[in-house]
């Protein structure tokens, strides 16, 4: 592998950390991104499992001690057990959806024009959700309630399509829910953990006969910057939305993807 392939993963890794947690669609800037570095084909399908992995970590390591008591006092504490179960909850609609339609989507929908279009759309659609949301009633993930959980669940099944955004979907489905925007973010945050790890186990099994020795620096460029881009978006992210709305990722991903439409149409 040369230096210019390095480059790429670094650039790539940087994009997906970047882009994960926030309502902007790292499967839709990692497409388009990969098609304008002449990144493509099984090899960097199988890159971007690996640097999702690194994006995982990031929030594992971001949110280690509500995941560690969660997951420890499950069998004595209500509060750590109605958690759990609101995540599974959450987690369960796309999971049944992704597998019964996943081939669909990844032969039809991994296109640029479909991806620059949800950008669109999903901008509009965020919006629409912080100009006619109810008033938060649920201020952190532990209020959050199975009814709530199961309609973040659907929201997110939207995010099946490239380009929708998997924290967007989750995000605005919990904040039209009535969940505030910490509340809302942070579930995001959880739900990500099982619903990537269960992505990228699916997909690595499919893709074990394409590891190599020589791709491991590569792997490993992207799978190092991912995680701390990603570790620090989480962070940051954090301490955006207490102080402000949605709306500049909204304006981020109709200006985007617009021009984009426009390219491809021209």
């Amino acid at each position: 592998m040369d230096l210019l392939t390095w480059a790429k993963a670094l650039v790539l890794g940087l994009v997906e950390g970047t882009t994960e947690f926030i309502p902007v669609s790292s499967t839709g800037h990692l497409i388009l991104v990969g098609r304008w570095l002449s990144f493509e084909g099984e090899v960097a399908v199988t890159f971007d499992i690996v640097i999702q992995l690194g994006a995982i970590l990031a929030v594992l390591w971001v949110e280690r001690v509500k995941v560690v008591c969660s997951l420890t006092g499950c069998r004595t504490d209500p509060v750590a057990r109605r958690f759990l179960l609101n995540v599974a909850i959450a987690f369960a609609p796309a999971a049944v959806l992704g597998l019964l339609i996943h081939d669909i989507i990844t032969e039809r929908f991994f296109d640029p024009v479909v991806v620059s279009a949800s950008l669109v759309v999903g901008g509009m659609l965020i919006l629409a959700v912080e100009r006619w949301h109810r008033p938060p009633r649920t201020e952190t993930v532990d209020d959050i309630t199975p009814a709530q959980a199961l309609g973040i669940g659907l929201a997110q099944t939207l995010a099946l399509i490239p380009g929708v955004s998997r924290s967007g979907a989750t995000i605005m489905g919990a904040l039209g829910l009535g969940a505030s925007r910490v509340a809302a973010t942070e579930f995001s945050f959880f739900l990500a953990i099982p619903v990537m790890l269960a992505a990228t186990g699916y997909e690595l099994m499919g893709s074990l006969d394409l590891y190599s020795p020589e791709l491991v620096p590569v792997f490993a460029i992207g799978f190092g910057v991912s995680f701390v881009s990603a570790l620090l978006v989480v962070r940051a992210f954090l301490g955006f939305v207490k102080k402000h709305t949605f709306v500049p990722f909204a304006w981020y991903r109709i200006v985007f993807g617009g021009v984009l439409l426009a390219s491809y149409w021209t």
